[in-house]
């Protein structure tokens, strides 16, 4: 079985487990609905337009913090109260470790979308435009919260997560601005080798 194939069927399990009993199911609907968009684009492209193993990692990687916090609410992921407990944290911090990939997985995603798709190369411009894309999505996702609290109301709380922290919004957008900083500098060699061999004749 390959990686990839193996990647879908652990998306796909995490998709089930998810949704039998999540503890709001509106909540998780508006958690889940990227993994259920991305998912089907994916298979349906993935002979034309192949993706790197590293970046399908992180999408699936990614796409199960979506749906395990989508399952509890992120304010309720057990690992969270661990790691609080652990620490003596004020709050559970799954939506923080959440946010940091959201920069993190769509900076690799776009690395290699730029790479392969435009005339960019690597260097200074693709470093800077890769992290401007990641904290654009970020900051679209904040958008999104800010639509569902003025539309929901207090039936939104859970899908905000903000645990009554004023600066949640901005420590969001600065966790994916370094989760892109950091995808590149530690990701981008590996990345690189996978799309060379992906392509070679």
């Amino acid at each position: 079985m390959t990686a990839r194939r193996i990647l879908i069927l652990i998306t796909l399990g995490v998709l089930t487990w998810s949704g039998i009993g999540p503890f709001d199911r509106a909540t998780w609907w508006m958690e889940v609905v990227p993994v259920m968009i991305a998912l089907p684009i994916l298979m349906a492209t993935h002979r034309r337009f192949p993706l790197s193993i590293v970046t399908l990692a992180g999408l699936t990687f990614f796409g199960v913090i979506l749906m395990v916090g989508g399952h509890t609410t992120y304010a309720r992921v057990p690992i969270g109260f661990w790691v609080a407990d652990a620490f003596d944290l004020s709050r559970n911090h799954f939506d923080r470790f959440g946010h940091f990939f959201q920069g993190f997985v769509p900076a690799l995603l776009a690395r290699e979308l730029l790479l392969r798709t435009s005339p960019l190369q690597r260097g200074g411009w693709l470093f800077f435009l890769v992290c401007s894309v990641a904290l654009a999505i970020s900051a679209s996702y904040e958008l999104i919260e800010w639509l569902a609290a003025i539309l929901g109301g207090d039936a939104a709380t859970d899908f905000l997560g903000t645990q009554g922290d004023v600066w949640d919004t901005q420590w969001d957008m600065f966790l994916a601005l370094c989760g892109s900083i950091l995808a590149q500098l530690t990701l981008a060699r590996m990345q690189d080798r996978q799309m060379a061999d992906e392509h070679r004749p």
